[in-house]
Formats: C-alpha cells, sequence, structure tokens
C-alpha cells in the first residue's frame, strides 16, 4: 500500500499522548476519503472563508487558531472585515472560539496589541478569544486553522489549514499588486507587498482531525501565560484567561473524496511542564518530511518562506547525495521581511549555510528562485508546500528550518490522492507509487502561474510543449515531467536575467523567476550572525537527548 510508505504509520508520530492516532476503529493513523482543495492566494481563501462563514447558522461551531489577527483585515472588500465578519457570526448564535499567539515582543508591538483587540471584539460579540502564551521561551503559535462544523448538516463541514493569517499583507491574488491594507517589510518590497501564499479546503473526516487539534489545546489546563508580568497585566486589563466548555464533538463528517489526509505537527518539549497532549513535545512534520524523503528519485518542488538551517535539510541533501538522478526546485523570499543592520545577517546566514549544504550535495541539479512581479516588484514567497515525485504533497503553517520543525506550534497536512495520474511520466520516481493527481495538479497549478503559463498549457495533455528560450529543445517537453519542469524554470528565470542585462529592451519575456544566490556576508558579521541566529531566529526545541542523537 503506497500511503503506509510515503505517510506515517501508528507509532512512527513519536507523541503517544495525542488523541490524533486513537480516533479511529482501524487505529489508523490518518483519515481516507477526504476532498483537499489548494486555495492560492489569499484572496482565493479570503473570499470563500467569508461565503462559509456568512453562511452560518445558530447552533454552528467555529474554531480557529492563529499566529496574528487583524480585525480590521478586509476579506473582500469594505463591511467584510475579518473582526466584524466573525462577530455578526457570533451574534447569529454561532459559537466561535479563537486561540491567538500572544507575543513575546510587546514593546516591539509584534503582533500581541492587534491580537488583544481582535480578542475583544470577539468577546463583546458574544464569542471567545483566547490570547495563547502557552509556548517554549522565544516561541510562538504559528498554526493557522479555521474549522466551521454545522448541527444537523455535517455535509457543510469545511476546515482550513496552511500558511495564510487573517491579518494584513496576506490579501493578495495572482497579479501580485499587494494587500492594500499593508504592514511594511523590507524596502525592496515597497509600500505594498506582494504576497503570495497557499491555504487548503479540507472536507471529509479529516475535519474532524483538525477539531481535535483545535481542543487539545484549548482544554489545556495550564495558565495562558507563566510570565507573572503578563498575569498582572490580563487582571488589569480584566482579559478572559479561562476557557469556556466546549460541547462534545460530533461524529466526523462522511468520506467525500479520493484524498488520505494526514495532520502533522510541531510542539516543543516545553520547560518544566510539558503539554498533557505532547509532555515531550511532537515533531511529526519533521518524521513526515524525512521518511518522505527517503523515496524521493525525481524532483522535490518546495516552496518556503525561509529555507534555512542545515540541520533541517541534512535530510534533503543526504536525498540529493543518494539519488543522482534527483532534482529540487526552491521558490524564496528574495530578500528577508528584515533589513536592519542586525537582523539582515540573522536572518541570511542561515539561508546561506542550508543552500550551501545542499549544492555540495546536488551541485546544479539544485536551483532556488526568487519571485517578482510583471512590475519587477519581489514577491514576499510565504507558502509552505512540499511537492515530492507527484506523490507526497504537503501545505501548512510550517517552514524548512529548526523553529518549525521543533521550537514553534506549527500544523501541516500530508496529502496522498488515491487517483493516478495518468499523465506521463506515470511513475516519476521509478519506484511503483505511481504519479497522484492531486500532488502533480498542485505542483502544475504553482508551476504554471511562476511560468506565466495559461491553465492547462505544459500538462502534457496537449500538444503544446514548452519553449521558453526559443530554442525548442532546452525547454521543450511537459512539465510533468521533472527534467522539462526543471530545465522550464532555468529557462524562464535566464531569459528574464537577459532582458534586464540587455536595458529591458523589447517585450517583457514571461515569467516571474528570478535566480537565487544569496548575497556574501563578510567574515566578521558571519561570527557575530551565527550565534544570534541559533538563539534568537532559528532556536532548538527538542529535548536534550535527541539533540544529541541528531534526531527529531
Amino acid at each position: 500500500m503506497t500511503r503506509v510508505q510515503w505517510l506515517l504509520v501508528r507509532g512512527e508520530r513519536g507523541n503517544p499522548a495525542t488523541r490524533l492516532d486513537d480516533r479511529r476503529a482501524d487505529g489508523a493513523a490518518w483519515s481516507w476519503g477526504n476532498q483537499a482543495r489548494p486555495l492560492v492566494h489569499g484572496a482565493s481563501y479570503f473570499a470563500e472563508l467569508l461565503a462559509a462563514v456568512d453562511a452560518m447558522r445558530e447552533g454552528d461551531l467555529l474554531l480557529f487558531t492563529d499566529w496574528r489577527g487583524d480585525p480590521d483585515e478586509r476579506l473582500d472588500g469594505p463591511g467584510t472585515e475579518i473582526g466584524a465578519v466573525l462577530c455578526r457570526a457570533a451574534a447569529r448564535g454561532v459559537m466561535v472560539k479563537g486561540l491567538l499567539w500572544r507575543s513575546h515582543l510587546d514593546s516591539l508591538h509584534f503582533s500581541e496589541e492587534e491580537n488583544l483587540r481582535f480578542g475583544k471584539e470577539i468577546a463583546r460579540a458574544g464569542g471567545e478569544c483566547l490570547l495563547d502564551m502557552r509556548v517554549r521561551p522565544g516561541g510562538s503559535h504559528h498554526q493557522k486553522l479555521v474549522v466551521l462544523r454545522h448541527r444537523g448538516h455535517a455535509e457543510r463541514d469545511v476546515a482550513y489549514v496552511g500558511g495564510i493569517d487573517l491579518c494584513h499583507n496576506r490579501n493578495d491574488d495572482a497579479a501580485h499588486r499587494g494587500d492594500r491594507q499593508s504592514l511594511p517589510l523590507a524596502a525592496p518590497y515597497g509600500p505594498h507587498p506582494p504576497w503570495h501564499d497557499v491555504q487548503l479546503a479540507l472536507r471529509g473526516p479529516v475535519v474532524g482531525d483538525v477539531e481535535a487539534v483545535f481542543r487539545e489545546r484549548w482544554e489545556d489546563p495550564a495558565p495562558l501565560s507563566r510570565s507573572p508580568l503578563t498575569r498582572l497585566r490580563e487582571r488589569m486589563h480584566r482579559e478572559d484567561v479561562h476557557a469556556d466548555r466546549l460541547p462534545p464533538q460530533t461524529a466526523d463528517p462522511a468520506p467525500r473524496g479520493t484524498h488520505t489526509v494526514q495532520l502533522l505537527r510541531t510542539y516543543p518539549n516545553r520547560l518544566l511542564l510539558g503539554y498533557p497532549f505532547a509532555p515531550d513535545g511532537e515533531r511529526s512534520i519533521a518524521r513526515g518530511y524525512l521518511k518522505s524523503l527517503r523515496r524521493a528519485r525525481a524532483l522535490i518542488y518546495l516552496e518556503d518562506q525561509y529555507l534555512w538551517s542545515p540541520r533541517v535539510v541534512a535530510g534533503f541533501a543526504e536525498a540529493l547525495r543518494r539519488n543522482p538522478g534527483l532534482r529540487m526546485i526552491g521558490v524564496v523570499p528574495a530578500f528577508p521581511d528584515q533589513d536592519g543592520p542586525l537582523t539582515l545577517p540573522m536572518n541570511l546566514i542561515g539561508r546561506i549555510n542550508a543552500l550551501a549544504e545542499l549544492r555540495r550535495a546536488g551541485g546544479d541539479r539544485v536551483a532556488v528562485y526568487g519571485l517578482e512581479n510583471h512590475a519587477g516588484t519581489p514577491v514576499y514567497v510565504h507558502a509552505k508546500v512540499c511537492v515530492i515525485d507527484d506523490v507526497w504533497a504537503s501545505v501548512g503553517s510550517d517552514n524548512i528550518n529548526l523553529r518549525s520543525w521543533t521550537h514553534d506550534s506549527e500544523l501541516g497536512c500530508a496529502v496522498h490522492d488515491e487517483t493516478p495520474d495518468p499523465r506521463v511520466p506515470r511513475d516519476p520516481g521509478g519506484l511503483g507509487d505511481g504519479a497522484r493527481v492531486f500532488a502533480r495538479e498542485l505542483r502544475l497549478e504553482l508551476m504554471r502561474e511562476h511560468l506565466d503559463l495559461p491553465d492547462g498549457d505544459g500538462d502534457g495533455d496537449g500538444d503544446g510543449d514548452l519553449d521558453l528560450d526559443g530554442g525548442g529543445d532546452a525547454a521543450g517537453g511537459s512539465l510533468c515531467d521533472p527534467v522539462a519542469a526543471f530545465e522550464a524554470f532555468r529557462a524562464a528565470a535566464s531569459a528574464l536575467d537577459a532582458w534586464y542585462e540587455g536595458g529591458r529592451r523589447g517585450p517583457r519575456p514571461p515569467g516571474r523567476l528570478r535566480p537565487y544566490g544569496p548575497p556574501d556576508l563578510p567574515a566578521g558579521r558571519r561570527l557575530l550572525a551565527r550565534p544570534l541566529h541559533r538563539l534568537l531566529v532559528d532556536p532548538d526545541g527538542r529535548p536534550m537527548g535527541l539533540r544529541l542523537r541528531k534526531r527529531f
């Protein structure tokens, strides 16, 4: 059975305290019969979320967790501010419950001020939103989920999981002109940073799994914060610090699709007293990646906000060393989101070291790109997507760095489609697993956008081979083919580079890809950046025993 070879079987999660793997009579560590649908870009997600929440009625249940929430962020024009949308739902009798991270960086107004305002608006309308600081020191709650359950109509139930927060900057579309409600990033991104992101809409039994993830955190009896100062402020501001009891969880929605979905998570080894549902933490995201990478043979396609840490990319590097036919494409932000004299080197050093490790292992079989819009403004890549050999696909809140794999709370979905994809190559990995419709279509949708190809172009169904560089054979073929896809990206990026180097004469070539090469850091700045990166930017949340054994 292919999914057993790609997904974590019972016991491989490494966290026997969670209820996730005990929810089914057959002991399966995943749910089958689901429909997983990618929502590429915040505008697509926000419009669908708005319609779904507005359709909820008295007795329905709405649950959400987020890293940051801006109550004035508009989902789809004036009057659709997320705070107002949730408040109207609560006023209609929908039970609204939320968990937002309470930032450690209060003096920098990192997220706490906005999250506190969000929670108070919902509470006034009859809902409940708590600021949750039950994290490891220096950590955050980074999970981004929404669950909508409908009393008496389980067929309408849906869960959303991925990388898109309910906050400013996220409401962008394929044109990548940026959210009009913007927060500043590094200067190259301009006043309205273009934003690339992905969320999954999930229907079927997996909705019950996502709800169980929320309930484990909501029902944690530990105080919302251990900080005496924070607890004093909670009292002074009369904040709600006690989670009201939730109604019993209803039966999972019936199967309705062909997608097996496994929820993968990170929880840190929280000091002194761990989570009741993860006493030593959970690193199933790391374990899920490492298991799937052992089967990688043809193409790893990755979109990631960071792509940091040699300790994390070691699994990718080992796969490249072991398989000389394996290629890897990475799509990352061209510039870190912070460009201060101290923060820029701290952000760069992790990627410099990670890419050096990957290129030592894979040489020119590793290609990394940034994105720009048609005006030439860099696009901030916030997506967290990985597709391996068109079989295994992951979408979530987790990045490729040590923080996401060990230190913060994260939630991702590994998707295995039971439907084989009939297009050639039918088995790109050569292991008999066979390409799957969901994984391949997700990769093709993202690649077509970055290449400026219309839907359906280059997917092998028609006679339109790729010829992005005008040379015929360098980029010819179908995007379904890993080699042709790799070369298509190379050709498009090269053509755009040549256009810039030629003084931008003539029409701009199609595509949005720019080759990524991290700037060099002088030795002195590297020396200072390394310890700060490890301590502040990309800390390790594993128990000491796992660190010493270099295991997850």
